[in-house]
């Protein structure tokens, strides 16, 4: 199944980008990255990752996480997931990328004091 993505504004600088499919190794891993580097560009840098949609996601998709969250402290922000399903959860866990990014039940609670951060020199 082809991922499909939705932008959603949350607040001002905050974005949630709401993802339904897998995230495989390939395009989708790229098209992710694209997806975050255009809320980037349009001053989204704290984003939200709303995940309740996806039902898989293999390392190369936790690559991909990984770069976009260096692509958004860089740029000053951050990166949250929300809704993520169990067995997504439980591949963040193994990969302790758990440990990096924080985990929320909804994206509004994800949103919420979501600060900005300076960015990186």
């Amino acid at each position: 199944m082809i991922v499909r993505y939705m932008k959603r504004k949350m607040q001002p600088g905050i974005g949630a980008l709401e993802m339904k499919g897998s995230i495989h190794a390939g395009a989708e891993c790229a098209r992710l990255e694209q997806e975050v580097d255009e809320m980037i560009a349009m001053g989204e840098t704290r984003i939200i990752f709303d995940m309740a949609g996806i039902t898989h996601i293999d390392s190369a998709a936790i690559g991909a996480i990984v770069k976009s969250l260096t692509k958004l402290k860089r740029a000053g922000g951050g990166l949250r997931i929300a809704s993520a399903q169990p067995m997504i959860v439980y591949s963040l866990k193994m990969t302790k990328l758990d440990t990096l990014i924080e985990m929320f039940p909804t994206a509004d609670e994800a949103a919420t004091g979501f600060e900005a951060r300076p960015p990186a020199s």
